[in-house]
């Protein structure tokens, strides 16, 4: 079935070998009613919104009709899950739809997940149930508001159909999601893992092209494509460390070459923070813990960079060399990236990017974050709190935003098991102030910039969730409201 709705797709992917994906139609479900429709998100991708909440609209998202323009297909990859070896994964439950090219010039896919079985779902039914969806919307968008790289949600719909899981029998639901591709590390493992290395240069120069068009000018493209994706990554997750995420599943398939948060499934938002949490109840030996975070990006990119040996040089072991020489250079460009972000927390500010903070600035992070781990404090709050201290402390007036929020050296002293001990800290970080050379005005700034207020803590996902099977959805709508605004104190939602 086709459907009226209007959806400019520019489609690439799908002009690609069919080595690639198989070609495949989302399967219909029963009686699909929709959840929501991101209209600001539509809107920059050049779509109106407004058909989208139509019954035709509902219709396609719910995969029961296809847009016209869209060429759907099911993507193949393979991947290193908690470390085994899976030699074809794919698609198991999603239809990539196809292109759009936005209002700001960005290439987008179209993504629908939970939309039925495909040739990759291994044994799986393909759908998703309601939970996972609202978990993926919430998350990626505040994620968004964060302004740290994800797939985004346009829609999400529900299916009428139930969804067979362990707890029993659950609403069924769909979510529409968007990114800049959803070509993974793992798609490269899978041509590599085939011995084609035509399908690996036609893959790489596709990304090329679509990702990083200045890898072209470089003397040896594709070793300037590790480069640029490893730079992306280590940005992405020292952005994810400075506010306490916690992917959960950091498999080779879950890696997006474009250097996005994708697949959101076991994740969550730090609480109190340990270096150790996990979030993922299949992880027994803690693989993705929060601190082993790069370690695992360094490991992911390090096979990402072993699948492009056949086209890195003719000789195997030159390519090896390149290869080896790029990824050992993960951790510095990493170390930057993290003691940036964790020092514009704090209030000290770099000269330039890439220029580390003052002699032993590290090591005062290393020693601050250890004081949060052993007091067992809450690592949002105490930023969100030691921003506000830093503002009365400097001598700058709060304003009216955060008139009823005043004391929080007060604050910052209840979330401590032993109070002296924030005591001495504080006088370190004033006497590290005292030697900061960017203004006062910058400094405070760029903690209110870095420190967010709001995150999606998990028992508010979880409470959403268990109020929308139930059939209201007003809880979901008001925590995506507050999460779109993490940086801006909204008294009216102190309980968020």
């Amino acid at each position: 079935m086709t459907s009226t709705v209007n959806i400019p797709f520019d489609n690439s992917f799908s002009q690609l070998p069919e080595q690639f994906y198989t070609r495949q139609d989302p399967v219909p479900v029963a009686a699909p009613k929709l959840i929501k429709v991101n209209e600001g998100l539509a809107t920059l991708m050049g779509i109106d919104p407004a058909p989208l909440k139509s019954e035709d609209g509902v219709q396609m998202l719910a995969g029961n009709s296809v847009p016209n323009g869209a060429s759907p297909l099911a993507m193949v990859y393979a991947g290193h899950q908690f470390g085994g070896w899976s030699p074809r994964l794919g698609d198991g439950r999603a239809i990539l739809l196809g292109e759009t090219i936005g209002t700001d010039g960005v290439r987008r896919d179209i993504h629908i997940k939970g939309s039925g079985r495909t040739p990759y779902s291994r044994g799986g039914d393909g759908r998703a149930w309601l939970g996972p969806v609202l978990r993926e919307y919430v998350i990626s968008e505040a994620m968004a508001a964060l302004d740290i790289p994800t797939t985004r949600a346009l829609a999400a719909v529900e299916t009428g159909n139930k969804v067979l899981r362990e707890e029993g029998p659950l609403p069924g639901a769909i979510i529409t999601r968007v990114a800049q591709s959803h070509i993974r590390v793992g798609t490269f493992q899978y041509h590599y893992s085939q011995g084609n290395k035509d399908n690996l240069r036609i893959l790489a120069n596709y990304v090329i092209d679509r990702h990083y068009p200045e890898a072209k000018q470089a003397q040896n493209p594709y070793r300037a494509l590790i480069e640029m994706v490893m730079d992306r990554q280590a940005r992405l997750i020292a952005k994810w460390m400075q506010v306490g995420f916690i992917h959960g599943v950091m498999n080779t398939d879950n890696m997006s070459i474009a250097g996005e948060t994708i697949d959101f499934g076991p994740c969550a938002f730090m609480d109190t923070y340990h270096p150790g949490t996990v979030f993922s109840s299949i992880d027994h030996a803690g693989r993705y813990a929060w601190a082993k975070q790069p370690g695992m990006a360094h490991w992911n990119l390090s096979q990402f960079a072993q699948s492009l040996l056949p086209i890195l040089h003719e000789d195997a072991q030159v390519a090896v060399g390149i290869g080896q020489e790029t990824i050992d250079e993960f951790q510095d460009i990493f170390s930057n990236y993290y003691f940036e972000g964790f020092g514009k927390k704090l209030g000290l500010i770099p000269l330039q990017h890439g220029v580390t903070l003052q002699h032993g600035d590290p090591d005062f992070i290393g020693d601050s974050l250890k004081l949060l781990s052993d007091n067992e404090v809450d690592f949002t709050l105490f930023f969100r709190h030691l921003t506000g201290y830093a503002r009365s402390n400097l001598g700058q007036d709060q304003g009216a935003e955060d008139q009823s929020d005043q004391d929080h050296k007060e604050k910052l002293q209840n979330l401590f098991k032993e109070p002296e001990a924030l005591t001495t800290w504080l006088q370190q970080w004033q006497a590290r102030q005292d030697q900061e050379e960017a203004s006062t005005e910058k400094r405070l700034e760029t903690m209110r910039t870095s420190n967010p207020i709001f995150i999606p803590r998990n028992h508010q996902v979880e409470a959403i969730i268990q109020a929308a099977v139930t059939g209201d959805y007003a809880p979901f709508e008001q925590l995506h409201k507050v999460l779109s605004d993490p940086y801006t104190a909204q008294p009216a939602n102190a309980r968020y």
